[in-house]
């Protein structure tokens, strides 16, 4: 599991590492593991030319000292300050001292400047951006703008110290310009905005670097990315015993007489979920039976289609009468509940607030803006408060699709509220030791998806899928997770380019591949 941390409880993890560690240890094994990534993106250190950005932060200090080891080594280092007067005088010092030398930035003053920027980066073998640090926030200042701008322009490679300048460690959000990275360096833990888009596309190929915070960290952060382990272990494996019913039943209340491509694609998903067998209940019957003769079908509503342990309802449903009582007849069940498409459109929030059974909600960007009444692009970028949100406003398990699928459960009630971490709440007061915290979970991030699933029925496979794991006893969180990440490999083994078929083909190979 790939576990991120809000910036103060990293920022309170190194405070209490360094109280234990020599006068600017802690800088030093971060620049460290820093410069040995350089170098072996480099490939050849001596002779390369090597551009840090550097600025008045400890990630400045990062740049310095890490520079200081490549110019030992033979590389041509030139720091590029941003603010001369505040920069870290013990890595300036390191660096001068190695061979390294300082000029300034656009904008800056000081003395004994060799030459202006741009032909640096011209030159540039690498560029090393420790601008700003995990706790900015807000845009960049006009100055590293400008520097941004010239490093885009000439297309050197990129190394980000920590997270790239410009994106929200936090949140994910980018809030003006920022400077993509070809790959990130991180030190201790990663950040939210490592692993959660828009700022994750920025980071490129991001790197760990341990540097002993590991002791100091909470169980429990803001984001967490499960690993192949960690969906291989939540996965329903038939026992000696089993049976389809003890597997798990799952039933389908999808399509309608325009949309009966939608009743196929979500049994595709469910038949690969791991259930031992799958109900039909509508109008597309014929057309199912005619694909999957395996599925159990009816065409009449949910309500007389027989034993379930899990409905999923609302791709292709369609509008209208039949429509809303399909929805109706499922979400009045005692039994978990995965709503999609149609059925995010006319389901009526106060029936879902109220329902006791587990209730898993899967909208993209401009469902997800519709239920919140924000703007399309408001969710885009601002990703992880838009999940929180809807998880807050429907009580819902919340599987917010994308470039990167966040699943959000709701708030605790007996913890304190819109708590970022356990024990670190937004408001005033303080939470006890106990108290659980306001978000009942932390929120889940897949790694596994690409754009190749923005396909039309892909998400009917992934909500079939997700829905056969619930029904098999998998709580609506990890059945959302794990759903997602199955479903992003699929859409990698899947014959190129995919269509939603072919990504519900290649969740044989996806189950494969975790070892499920």
């Amino acid at each position: 599991m790939r576990t991120a941390y809000g910036v103060e409880t990293v920022r309170a993890a190194e405070r209490e590492l360094m109280g234990r560690l020599p006068d600017g240890a802690l800088m030093r094994r971060a620049a460290a593991g820093l410069a040995a990534a350089c170098a072996g993106l480099l490939g050849r250190v001596s002779g390369a030319r090597v551009v840090l950005l550097v600025g008045s932060g400890d990630n400045g200090g990062d740049a310095l000292f890490a520079g200081a080891r490549l110019a030992r080594r033979g590389a041509g280092v030139t720091a590029v300050l941003l603010s001369p007067e505040r920069a870290h005088e013990g890595g300036l010092a390191d660096l001068r001292a190695a061979g390294g030398r300082a000029v300034a930035a656009p904008g800056a003053v000081v003395e004994g400047v060799a030459e202006p920027v741009p032909p640096l980066l011209e030159r540039a073998d690498l560029v090393v951006d420790g601008i700003v640090g995990i706790g900015a926030r807000g845009g960049l200042r006009p100055v590293a703008v400008e520097l941004a701008d010239a490093v885009r322009a000439v297309g050197a490679p990129v190394v980000a110290v920590d997270l790239p300048s410009g994106v929200d460690a936090d949140t994910g959000e980018v809030p003006g310009v920022a400077l993509p990275a070809d790959a990130t360096v991180t030190f201790g833990a990663y950040k939210p905005g490592l692993l959660i888009d828009p700022a994750r596309a920025y980071a490129g190929a991001v790197r760990l670097v341990d540097i002993g915070l590991g002791p100091y960290l909470p169980a429990a952060g803001v984001a967490e990315s499960p690993q192949h382990a960690d969906v291989a272990a939540l996965l329903p494996r038939p026992g000696a015993e089993s049976d389809k019913y003890r597997r798990g039943v799952v039933g389908i209340a999808a399509g309608s007489a325009d949309y009966p491509g939608a009743a196929v694609l979500t049994v595709a998903g469910a038949l690969r979920g791991g259930a031992g067998a799958v109900r039909y209940a509508g109008p597309a019957a014929d057309a199912v039976i005619a694909r999957y003769p395996e599925t159990l079908v009816s065409g009449g509503s949910p309500r007389r289609a027989g034993r379930v342990q899990a409905w999923v309802v609302g791709p292709g449903l369609g509008a209208g009468h039949e429509a809303e009582r399909a929805l109706r007849e499922v979400l009045d069940t005692e039994l978990p509940v995965l709503v999609d498409a149609d059925g995010l459109r006319l389901m009526d929030l106060p029936r879902v607030r109220t329902r006791i059974a587990p209730t898993l909600l899967t909208p993209h960007a401009g469902e997800a803006a519709a239920l919140l009444g924000w703007a399309r692009e408001e969710v885009e970028g601002a990703r992880l408060a838009a999940v929180r949100e809807l998880a807050a406003r429907t009580g819902a398990t919340v599987l917010l699709k994308g470039s990167t699928t966040l699943v959000a459960d709701p708030p605790n009630p007996s913890g304190p509220p819109y708590t970022t971490e356990p024990g670190e709440p937004d408001g005033g007061g303080e939470a006890d030791e106990g108290d659980a915290p306001g978000w009942a979970g932390t929120v889940r991030v897949n790694a596994t998806g690409s754009g190749w699933l923005a396909t039309a029925g892909s998400g009917d496979v992934l909500s079939g899928l997700a829905g056969s794991l619930l029904a098999s006893g998998l709580s609506a969180r990890d059945a959302a997770a794990a759903g997602a990440h199955l479903h992003g490999l699929a859409g990698r083994f899947a014959a190129q380019p995919p269509g939603a078929s072919d990504v519900a083909d290649g969740l044989f190979a996806a189950w494969r591949e975790v070892g499920g």
